[in-house]
């Protein structure tokens, strides 16, 4: 009888640990998955005069994205403190995303700021190229000026008069499910540009060339991409080609609930090869951020963008 009470007592005893070593794997699996844009949540609130803890990641996360430079004024480039030139760009932020412009990193802002996102910065250099077209008010740090909604990227690159006609390449690695849903975005492009886009096995020698990647994978530390659900993907300029999808995120030909669809992110980066910058029209192809299980097409935004850059009729 002891025996067998102590074989009962030793199962349940492998049962109870197995069950804690399955817990913690898990939360550490969770842990994994947390956004890197996650420690916005407790700054929420956090305004010019304050220092508060990761106050200076937030000042990376607006350099990165083009609204904050201390290039002129590094006295607090690498602390905490929420200076005057934090407050600024947090303004320009809010007005680039139609928030009340206060300077205060409220609830919306930051909603706004924890959404996965393209790794192009909003603004770069100070600025956007921008055309005449609808125009709205954006707060730079030194004055007010006129934009359109569309942008281009600067110096407005863009493809040659005679090559229209581009030619695209999958890497080797690349995921069997993406080259469906990305043929059909570069399809979409060309029913509303005078481009043509080709599929070559030639990836050496395509214009485009179209591949998956993790953490920093060559582009430069700025280009690194960051694990689960912040930077999802980049795309270079015209004549570069290069377009990257981030390999950490999970992704779905179809709309799926936790996944980013593989379709709607290319519609977005082939934005980038052909040399249009973001848009501040939240229906817009071109609009920054994607929240996963969410699906998006052409916006009457970007068509303008496309043929204004490209002097289309």
């Amino acid at each position: 009888m002891a025996t067998q009470a102590f074989l009962m007592l030793s199962i349940v005893l492998f049962f109870l640990v197995s069950q804690i070593v399955v817990a913690h794997s898990d939360f550490d699996h969770d842990h994994q998955k947390q956004s890197p844009f996650e420690f916005l949540k407790h700054l929420q609130g956090c305004h010019k005069g304050e220092k508060i803890k990761d106050v200076n990641k937030l000042k990376k996360y607006l350099e990165k994205f083009g609204y904050l430079s201390y290039t002129k004024n590094q006295s607090h480039a690498n602390d905490d403190e929420f200076d005057d030139l934090l407050e600024s760009a947090v303004k320009t932020y809010q007005l680039n995303y139609h928030i009340k412009a206060t300077g205060v990193l409220d609830s919306n802002t930051v909603s706004k700021m924890m959404m996965p996102r393209c790794g192009i910065a909003d603004i770069v250099n100070g600025t956007t190229s921008m055309r005449a077209g609808k125009k709205r008010h954006l707060l730079s740090s030194h004055n007010f000026r006129t934009v359109s909604h569309y942008s281009f990227l600067p110096g407005e690159p863009k493809w040659h008069a005679s090559k229209y006609h581009l030619t695209y390449g999958f890497l080797p690695g690349t995921r069997s499910d993406a080259i469906t849903p990305v043929t059909q975005a570069f399809s979409t492009w060309a029913a509303n540009t005078h481009f043509d886009f080709t599929h070559t096995q030639d990836y050496t020698n395509a214009d485009i060339t179209i591949s998956f990647h993790r953490g920093n994978h060559g582009d430069g530390d700025i280009n690194a991409f960051d694990g689960r659900g912040g930077i999802l993907a980049h795309a270079f300029p015209p004549q570069d080609g290069r377009f990257h999808y981030d390999a950490d995120e999970q992704w779905s030909v179809v709309a799926t609930q936790g996944a980013f669809h593989l379709e709607t992110v290319a519609l977005h980066e082939i934005g980038h090869l052909l040399g249009l910058g973001h848009s501040s029209v939240e229906g817009a192809i071109m609009f920054p951020s994607i929240a996963s299980g969410v699906t998006k097409g052409m916006h009457g935004d970007d068509i303008q963008g496309i043929k204004d850059l490209y002097n289309i009729a």
